[in-house]
């Protein structure tokens, strides 16, 4: 069948086109001068991944286990791959070879048009929406902020949306392999908050379609269909059977898990998954975006209400400057923001548009998902509803920052408003356009004139400006709510009449198209420029970063085996010791569980009580017990040599305690390990059998990721106690050979009972999660190409791919 190359290719190539160079030409420093993105997030990533990367580099082997951070954790979550992966060669075609994260954005794009098409959004629009979609607020904030991972797997919703949708069109071959593909990209980069809120998104939309349907279509026909979305799933998951064997693995140990003392509750506390909620009203910031005052930390100019009161009062230059720089403009309800969540104002009003010009199943099925989705990210503001979702909802207490949810919002805005623009354009009725114009206009015009009269402009930061300064900034805070309004207006009005005069056949379609990408390009690229711009490009953060200090340089001199406390780093918010040290802190959001328990009830404390003593001169090692257990041999105090302190308590990688304290819960021990000797004393569980105290010694013989080895010479056999996280799944231990059951003691330690004599111990990480799956997901990952092929193949010998 012969194509069309001006109708049914030459458009298609052009929407590309259009993708590709506005993702270059706004990342242009990346793309040309080889500089990267300021990403404090994955700088902490590098630092906790150092470890990893390394030992892979050096053998050519996956380091699955990591001694980098918090005592040591499987490194699942950190930096994982299997030989045979083919997705990132996918990713890197389908993205024609751009680097990362950007080319997540550039995907997101393909995927949206994708969509659009699928509802026969013709291509000139489709590109519009496209690029609003990919270019909101929303996904270059959190690529500013490093979350690389979360743009891509909201990049995706589209493609996983696109293949249900072509699958109840009956083109069910290329539905299936669409999502398959989509999905297992998404759970590739494994942000399984979005995966769960994109679940949540298809059956919104599942379920609408049925209720619109049900009668039309035959239970054979409805049948096909699931089966293939079905098949399509199964394949994205036996894609990633390796990923998700191994987040189920660890899942239950990590802080997302049951609770491990008895006191405590499951899941994340409801303070802290709740703590970043959107304000209700703060939804306006999609329309307005400066509504909330912009970023916590916004630029002023020098002639802003700020800086008149700064210099009125006598304020040093300099330090007026600094602050106008970052001042304090947010007054929302989140602790803090990057920016506001701006969906831009064009493909607002258009979804609005849609209440009177949307087809009803579209009005119904993503009016919904945007309802539902502001509901969820609420959170706290909203709680009647959210606190019931997160009790009875399958694995939500699971997840954070409910906020999150308005990645399905923005998602949702751009489909819902580029169909409703097609619609419109079909029926050529003004009456739509004129009530959506007067509706949201006016409210604009409001907000604009006068939008003091509603609101007091108030934040909790202003309790530590003086009076002056913050009477200051609530004017500010209300000048850029009305700015902002007016730009909104200014924009949306450009819209209105462009579309307008298509409807009177002044303005072709064509020419609609393209006036409303530059009008949205625009938009977007101004309002983004705010928050990630040319600052935000550096030749080598990484080497700045982790430039070596004369502290570690002293440290890093001693080559024997041992742990790494940095007092001026926090315990669970920093990994830049984990870049070449093994260390006591870290940067995860899912540590173990029994870690952040000991974190919680002895390091933290201990920590504080020590650095007391330490500045009155009395430097308590033996008072840091659980500290010494953790084979803690320097602690570092800033960044000159003369900060590095060698801890002489510590107690080394592996010892035989003299005592056994038997505790019958994790509540007793976990209080039971700031009270005894560690060098002496050891806690073990009561069910986990009667093992007697030994006399001897032990020594480590050779340290690696995956594998330790010692040698013991016990003049008495019993336990021995190893300076290494306790892992239930994977590890493996083994005295001259034989293996034997690895103990826990001392709450999250490893134990042995050796027995009398000479033995040679070798502890191996080889979780059959990671080994067994493998193959496996490799061969999912070729099934899934080859369905696409076919599926492409199929549709367009059939002339479906012509039907849109």
């Amino acid at each position: 069948m012969q194509l069309n190359f001006q109708k049914e290719v030459l458009p298609h190539l052009i929407g590309v086109a259009v993708f590709y160079l506005i993702v270059v030409f706004y990342f242009s420093p990346l793309v040309f001068d080889g500089k990267v993105i300021f990403q404090n997030d994955i700088l902490q990533w590098e630092g906790s991944a150092k470890e990893v990367l390394d030992y892979r580099e050096n053998t050519g082997q996956q380091a699955l286990w990591t001694n980098s951070m918090f005592g040591g954790m499987p490194s699942y979550f950190i930096s994982l791959e299997f030989p045979g992966d083919i997705t990132n060669a996918l990713v890197s075609v389908f993205t024609l070879g751009l680097p990362h994260p950007i080319n997540g954005l550039f995907f997101g794009m393909l995927g949206m048009y994708t969509l659009l098409l699928c509802f026969r959004v013709r291509p000139v629009l489709a590109i519009v929406g496209a690029v609003a979609f990919s270019f909101n607020t929303y996904n270059l904030l959190s690529l500013e902020a490093g979350h690389n991972a979360k743009i891509w797997a909201v990049c995706l919703i589209p493609l996983i949306i696109a293949g249900i949708h072509l699958a109840f069109e009956k083109k069910n071959l290329l539905g299936a392999a669409l999502l398959a593909l989509g999905l297992l990209l998404q759970l590739k980069f494994n942000h399984l908050q979005i995966t769960y809120y994109t679940l949540l998104t298809s059956v919104i939309y599942v379920v609408v379609r049925l209720a619109f349907h049900w009668k039309k279509e035959s239970l054979a026909s409805l049948s096909k269909t699931f089966l293939f979305l079905v098949i399509g799933a199964i394949l994205a998951v036996g894609g990633n059977m390796g990923r998700l064997a191994t987040a189920l693995e660890y899942s239950p140990y990590s802080t997302r898990g049951e609770a491990t003392l008895e006191t405590e509750s499951s899941g994340l506390d409801k303070d802290y998954a709740f703590s970043w909620s959107n304000g209700k009203l703060e939804t306006l910031t999609l329309l307005i975006p400066n509504f909330y005052g912009g970023g916590s930390q916004t630029r002023l100019e020098s002639d802003s209400n700020a800086g008149q009161a700064l210099r009125s009062n006598g304020v040093d230059n300099a330090q007026a400057r600094g602050f106008l720089q970052g001042a304090p403009t947010y007054w929302g309800d989140q602790p803090f923001t990057g920016g506001p969540i701006y969906g831009g104002a064009i493909l607002v009003f258009l979804a609005i548009l849609g209440i009177w010009a949307a087809p009803k199943e579209s009005l119904i099925t993503f009016g919904t998902i945007i309802i539902f989705s502001l509901m969820l990210s609420w959170g706290k503001n909203l709680s009647w509803f959210n606190y019931l979702l997160f009790d009875i909802l399958p694995g939500y207490n699971k997840f954070r920052a409910v906020s999150m949810a308005l990645g399905m919002t923005l998602f949702a805005i751009p489909v819902l408003g580029m169909i409703s623009l097609e619609r419109l354009l079909e029926r050529k009725d003004l009456k739509p356009l004129l009530i959506s114009g007067a509706s949201v206009g006016g409210l604009l015009f409001l907000l604009a004139v006068a939008g003091g009269a509603f609101f007091r402009f108030e934040a909790p930061v202003d309790a530590n400006l003086p009076d002056w300064l913050a009477s200051a900034i609530q004017k500010d805070r209300k000048e850029l709510l009305s700015a902002s309004a007016w730009k909104s207006l200014g924009l949306i009005a450009a819209a209105f009449v462009l579309i307008y005069f298509t409807l009177k056949d002044k303005i072709s379609h064509s020419l609609l198209g393209l006036a409303l990408t530059v009008l949205v390009v625009g938009d977007l690229w101004v309002e983004n420029r705010k928050y990630l711009n040319a600052e935000s490009f550096q030749s080598n953060p990484s080497r700045q970063f982790f430039a070596e200090t004369p502290a570690e340089q002293k440290v890093s001199a001693d080559e024997g085996y041992f742990r790494v406390l940095n007092l001026g780093e926090s315990l669970t918010q920093g990994a830049r010791t984990s870049y070449r040290f093994h260390s006591l802190g870290g940067y995860h959001g899912a540590k173990m569980r029994r870690y952040q328990d000991l974190i919680d009830y002895q390091l933290q404390p201990e920590m504080e009580e020590f650095i007391r003593k330490a500045q009155e001169g009395n430097f308590d090692w033996d008072g840091i017990g659980v500290i010494n257990m953790l084979n803690t041999k320097y602690l570092i105090a800033g960044q000159e040599a003369n900060s590095v302190f060698e801890n002489p308590a510590a107690i080394g990688p592996a010892w035989v305690p003299s005592e056994i304290i038997r505790v019958s819960s994790n509540e007793e021990e976990i209080q039971q390990i700031g009270k005894i000797d560690t060098k002496t004393q050891a806690t073990l569980a009561e069910s986990q059998g009667t093992v007697r105290a030994g006399r001897g010694s032990v020594t480590l013989q050779a340290n690696s990721p995956n594998e330790l080895r010692y040698q013991a010479d016990m003049d008495t056999g019993g336990l021995v106690v190893f300076s290494e996280i306790f892992y239930p799944e994977g590890w493996t231990a083994s005295i001259d050979g034989e293996e034997v059951n690895i103990l826990r003691t001392n709450y999250l330690l490893r134990g042995l009972e050796v027995p009398e004599g000479s033995h040679e111990i070798v502890f191996s990480f080889s979780p059959s999660s990671y080994t067994a799956t493998k193959a496996p997901m490799v061969i999912f990952q070729y099934l899934i190409a080859l369905g696409l092929i076919a599926g492409i193949f199929f549709t367009y010998k059939n002339g479906d791919g012509r039907k849109g």
